[in-house]
C-alpha cells in the first residue's frame, strides 16, 4: 500500500522526534553500566607485596612470596567464585591459552596465582573452583602449579592497590564490578606486564612469561625467538620487530658464511707456510704425462 505525502511526513516527524528524544536523555535515565572508577591503572615494575597473608585452597595460611621466589614467572589474576559471568569467562580463556603452549605445564616452567576478591568466599569454594579449572586445564602435574587464594579484605585491598586494580562492590545486585586483566609477574614478584580481555593467545602468554623470566626458563630457541618479538600496547600482543629480525637474521648469514668460509681460509694459509718453507706441491698424475721427455 503506497503511503500518501502527508503519512509520509508524519512518519519522518516521529522519526526526528524519537532521535531528537534520545540525543536529550540524561546520563541519569541511562541503563547503569560499568561503575565510576572500575578500571586499571598499570603500575609496571612495582613489586607484589609478598608479606601479605592469604588461605589456599587447603585451608592453610600462606604467605605470597611463598608462591614467588622460585625462579619462575607468576600469572597474577583477581577474581571471585561467585560471579556470574565475567571471570569464568576469563579463566576460561586463561586455560585454553595455557593448553595451546606445548610443552609447558603451570607448576614447571611458571605459577598461576588467582585471589578472591571477595573477603567473604571459604577456601572450599575456591577449591571448587580449583577443580572446575584444573579438570578443564587437563594436566594433573599442574594441580600445585595454580593456587586459589582466599582472604580477609585487608591483604586483599592491599593487593588490589599495588597492582592498579580497580573494583567496586554494587549493593543492588551483590556482585563485585572489575575489569577483566592478567598480571604477568617476574619470579620476584614485579609486574612486567598486563594482559586485558578474556582472551589469551598461548603466543602472547608465552612470550610474556619468557619475558618476565627475563630468559630463565624456555628453550634456548625460545629465548632467541622472544627477543625477535615486542610487545604491542594497542593489541596487547607481541609482533615480530622488524629491526631484531633484520639483527637476528644478519646474525645468522655471518654464521654461515663463517662455517663456509673458515675451512677455505685455513687451507690457504697452510698452503701459503708450505710455499715460504720451500716446499713444492705434489704434482698430479697428469703433471707427470704431460712434462716434456728429454734423452
Amino acid at each position: 500500500m503506497k503511503l500518501s505525502l502527508r503519512d509520509q511526513l508524519v512518519r519522518l516527524c516521529l522519526c526526528l522526534g524519537t532521535l531528537f528524544a534520545l540525543t536529550n536523555v540524561s546520563p541519569a535515565q541511562l541503563p547503569p553500566s560499568v561503575p565510576e572508577g572500575v578500571e586499571v591503572i598499570e603500575h609496571l615494575n612495582d613489586q607484589i607485596p609478598l608479606d601479605l597473608s592469604f588461605t589456599d585452597e587447603h585451608g592453610k595460611q600462606i604467605f605470597l612470596g611463598k608462591l614467588f621466589n622460585q625462579g619462575k614467572p607468576v600469572i597474577l589474576s583477581l577474581n571471585y567464585s561467585d560471579c556470574p559471568m565475567l571471570c569464568s569467562l576469563q579463566l576460561t580463556g586463561l586455560v585454553n591459552g595455557l593448553k595451546e603452549i606445548e610443552g609447558w605445564t603451570a607448576g614447571d616452567q611458571f605459577h598461576v596465582v588467582s585471589v578472591s576478591i571477595n573477603p567473604a568466599e571459604t577456601h572450599v569454594k575456591a577449591k571448587d573452583t580449583e577443580a572446575k579449572y584444573l579438570n578443564a586445564y587437563g594436566k594433573p602435574k599442574a594441580a600445585g602449579g595454580w593456587s586459589f587464594l582466599t582472604g580477609k579484605q585487608e591483604p586483599i585491598t592491599k593487593l588490589a592497590n599495588t597492582v592498579g586494580f580497580k573494583y567496586r562492590y554494587v549493593p543492588d545486585t551483590k556482585e563485585y564490578a572489575h575489569p577483566a586483566v592478567l598480571m604477568i609477574c617476574s619470579p620476584e614478584g614485579k609486574i612486567t606486564r598486563y594482559l586485558y580481555g578474556v582472551q589469551y593467545p598461548g603466543q602472547t602468554l608465552k612470550l610474556s612469561l619468557l619475558e618476565a623470566s627475563e630468559g630463565k626458563v624456555g628453550t634456548t630457541t625460545e629465548r632467541i625467538i622472544m627477543s625477535c618479538y615486542r610487545y604491542n600496547p594497542a593489541t596487547g600482543t607481541y609482533a615480530m620487530a622488524a629491526t631484531r629480525v633484520m639483527a637476528f637474521g644478519a646474525i645468522c648469514v655471518v654464521g654461515m658464511l663463517s662455517l663456509l668460509l673458515v675451512p677455505v681460509w685455513y687451507r690457504s694459509i697452510r698452503s701459503g707456510r708450505k710455499s715460504s718453507s720451500g716446499e713444492k706441491p705434489e704434482s698430479s698424475g697428469s703433471d707427470q704425462h704431460l712434462a716434456p721427455h728429454t734423452s
